[in-house]
C-alpha cells in the first residue's frame, strides 16, 4: 500500500517548506532569466556587451536578488551606477520586465510570483528615473518594502 498512512511522520514533506522561497529558487531564476535575455534580440546586444564574466555576473544578481527578496543583505553595489554607463533605452525595461514575469513564473513557487515581480517593477522605475528615462511622470509603485520586514 502506498499512502501517507505508511510513511513515518519524520518523513512527510512540509508544504509549507516547499512554498518557501529560498535562495535557490532565487538563483534558478537568476539563471534561466539571464540566459533568455543573452538570446533575446532587444536585450541582448546591450547585455552581451556589458557582461564579461556572466557566471560572476550571475552569482553577484543571485545576491542581489536574495537582498531584496529574503532580506539578505548579501548585496554590496551600486545598481544605478553600474547601468549608468549602458546604452539602456526606456523600451528596455519593458521587455526586461516581460521575461522576468515569464521566468518567475516557470520558476518559483506561485505564492511568490507576485512579489517578486512587483520588487522587479520597483526596482525597474527606480533606475529608469534615476538615468532619466522616465517617459510620463507616474507613481512610484508603492505598498512593497525592498527588503522583507523582520
Amino acid at each position: 500500500m502506498n499512502d501517507t498512512r505508511d510513511t513515518p511522520p519524520g518523513d512527510l514533506p512540509d508544504p509549507a517548506a516547499a512554498e518557501t522561497l529560498t535562495e535557490q529558487h532565487l538563483a534558478e531564476l537568476v539563471d534561466r532569466f539571464y540566459e533568455k535575455v543573452r538570446a533575446d534580440a532587444e536585450l541582448g546586444p546591450v547585455f552581451n556587451a556589458a557582461i564579461d564574466d556572466w557566471p560572476e555576473h550571475k552569482r553577484m544578481l543571485t545576491a542581489f536578488w536574495s537582498s531584496v527578496a529574503l532580506g539578505t543583505k548579501r548585496y554590496r553595489g551600486n545598481p544605478m551606477a553600474a547601468h549608468r554607463p549602458h546604452p539602456i533605452r526606456v523600451e528596455h525595461f519593458d521587455r526586461w520586465l516581460s521575461l522576468w514575469r515569464e521566468t518567475a513564473r516557470e520558476v518559483l513557487p506561485a505564492p511568490h510570483v507576485d512579489t517578486v515581480c512587483a520588487y522587479a517593477e520597483k526596482i525597474g522605475y527606480s533606475l529608469r528615473y534615476g538615468l532619466g528615462l522616465m517617459e510620463r511622470k507616474g507613481a512610484l509603485p508603492l505598498g512593497l518594502p525592498i527588503a522583507p520586514e523582520r
